[in-house]
C-alpha cells in the first residue's frame, strides 16, 4: 500500500510538470515548437480537434483550417512531397489541381491543392508543408469543394504569415 502511495504522488507530481500548449497573440508554444500566426480572420472560430495543435472553423466557406508541428527525427530526411502524401493518407481518387514548391518562411515548403474522396465524399485540400529547425510544420484548409473555393484566398493570405519562433 505505501509503495502505491508514492507511486501514485509521483504520478501527480510529473504530471504538474508538463507544460501545456498555449495560444496568445497570435502565438503557439508547446515543448516542442513556437510559431506566430497573421491575425486570424474574425469569421473563423476556433475549435477543438484532437489531431491538430490549433483549428479554426470557416462556417461561411464550410472549411476548416488544421494547423500542426511536430519535430521527430525521422521525419528529417523525409521528403516534402511524401510529408503532403501522409497528411492526405486515407483518401482516394485524387485530383491535384496545383503541386509545388514555394518560398515559405524562409525554406521551401510543399503547396498542394486538390479534391479527393474520404470515406466517399468529394473534399477539397489546400496544404502547405515545411520543413525547419529538424520540425515539420503543416498548414491545411479542407471543406466542401464547391464553397471554400471563395475562401481559400483568406486562408492563403493567413498561411503565408506562419513564421517558426526561435526555440523551436
Amino acid at each position: 500500500m505505501r509503495h502505491a502511495r508514492r507511486l501514485l504522488a509521483l504520478a501527480f507530481a510529473v504530471s504538474g510538470c508538463a507544460v501545456s500548449a498555449s495560444f496568445s497573440a497570435g502565438v503557439f508554444r508547446d515543448r516542442q515548437v513556437a510559431f506566430q500566426l497573421s491575425a486570424v480572420p474574425s469569421d473563423w472560430r476556433a475549435i477543438h480537434v484532437s489531431d491538430a495543435d490549433l483549428a479554426f472553423r470557416d462556417d461561411a466557406h464550410e472549411a476548416s483550417v488544421l494547423i500542426n508541428g511536430r519535430c521527430i527525427a525521422e521525419d528529417g530526411d523525409v521528403p516534402l512531397t511524401a510529408l503532403t502524401e501522409h497528411l492526405i493518407m486515407g483518401t482516394t481518387e485524387r485530383q491535384f489541381a496545383t503541386e509545388e514548391t514555394i518560398p515559405f518562411d524562409a525554406r521551401e515548403a510543399r503547396h498542394s491543392l486538390l479534391k479527393a474522396k474520404l470515406d466517399g465524399v468529394v473534399m477539397a485540400y489546400d496544404v502547405y508543408v515545411m520543413k525547419k529547425n529538424g520540425c515539420v510544420y503543416d498548414l491545411v484548409y479542407v471543406g466542401d469543394p464547391e464553397r471554400m473555393q471563395t475562401g481559400i484566398a483568406a486562408f492563403e493570405q493567413f498561411a503565408r504569415g506562419f513564421h517558426v519562433l526561435e526555440g523551436s
